[in-house]
């Protein structure tokens, strides 16, 4: 098969183990994404198969109608809302999908947490600069806010309990921190399972979290399911901590109500528009934010890519799995 790999900003995956189980396969992996829809077609035109590197290229009805010879669509990890699985469907494209690595976006959750929390990034930024044991105070006139914060006492708040939701909680309870779960009445039944307090809704979430991370999974029933009113109950010193998707939080919110110091921070790895351009976020000192790279780590990718390879090879030797449209399959 013809197959193309996008969006490998990196230019890592044809070094990873995985890539030699396409062996046999005409193969181009894509570094640079196009400059528009008509530039992504022409690239894309010739192929049979498509590798997604996550939600880097949306999948519309305007390019697949573009795209004569494409019969597969390979996502590395679960398929979203990026790709239009209708459209692909009446087109007879399957769409086939993986499993993640959670332990990568877990610890690097963490990480953000650690590094907010005690004002890592200012303390490097200013020691480079030549200024000695130094941070930037966040947007707020309390006068110890570019002072560390230890985590041990703490509350942590997590919304959804999956697989990252849970590992997460195991982290704050190792660091002596009051962990509080919100989300569906199953992730609340393991949270308590796990022996995690939950709340009862989530204005307790947001206004009794030292530290609120989110993750849960993108979908209409959670689109801007985080408010305005929602984080303007947040105390002034709390974290906001977003690893999962930007769309979760209600557009044209998140900079206001930092600026206004409710929350006090927010640790961000994700973002509408990605590559980002001109965020407004990157512009205020009370914000840690990182390129979305969460997922970005070597077992990680070997997992994502492996799976999604793995798809490929069965699909074009006549053995499609893990396909979610099943019906692309009869219209071809």
């Amino acid at each position: 098969m013809k197959i193309l790999v996008l969006d490998d900003y990196q230019d890592v995956v044809r070094h990873l183990d995985c890539y030699a189980r396409l062996h046999g396969h005409d193969v181009k992996v894509l570094t640079h994404g196009a400059a528009g829809p008509g530039q992504m077609a022409v690239r894309l035109r010739d192929a049979e198969a498509l590798v997604l590197t996550r939600e880097r290229t949306r999948i519309t009805e305007d390019l697949l109608k573009r795209l004569p010879r494409l019969r597969l669509i390979s996502q590395t990890g679960k398929a979203g809302p990026h790709i239009d699985i209708d459209a692909c469907s009446r087109r007879g494209i399957a769409v086939a999908e993986g499993s993640g690595y959670s332990a990568a976006t877990s610890e690097f959750t963490w990480l953000l947490i650690l590094a907010a929390m005690r004002r890592l990034p200012a303390y490097m930024a200013n020691l480079y600069a030549g200024q000695w044991q130094q941070s930037v105070p966040p947007l707020t006139d309390w006068p110890l806010a570019g002072l560390g914060v230890a985590l041990a006492g703490k509350t942590l708040g997590i919304w959804s309990y999956g697989k990252i939701g849970a590992l997460v909680a195991g982290y704050g309870k190792a660091f002596g921190m009051r962990v509080l779960v919100h989300g569906s009445d199953q992730a609340r039944a393991r949270a308590t399972a796990d022996g995690h307090d939950t709340a009862s809704g989530k204005d307790e979430l947001f206004e009794r979290a030292d530290v609120l991370t989110l993750h849960l999974r993108l979908a209409e029933s959670t689109r801007g399911c985080v408010t305005a009113r929602d984080l303007a109950r947040m105390s002034r010193s709390a974290l906001l901590v977003n690893t999962s998707r930007a769309e979760l939080i209600e557009p044209d919110a998140l900079v206001p109500a930092l600026r206004s110091g409710r929350p006090g921070m927010a640790a961000i790895d994700v973002y509408e528009r990605e590559p980002v351009r001109d965020e407004p976020l990157l512009t205020l000192p009370n914000v840690v934010a990182t390129p979305h790279i969460g997922f970005v780590e070597r077992a990680s990718y070997e997992t994502l890519f492996g799976g999604a390879f793995d798809n490929v090879i069965a699909f074009a030797a006549g053995r499609p799995q893990n396909i979610v449209n099943a019906a692309a399959l009869a219209a071809r």
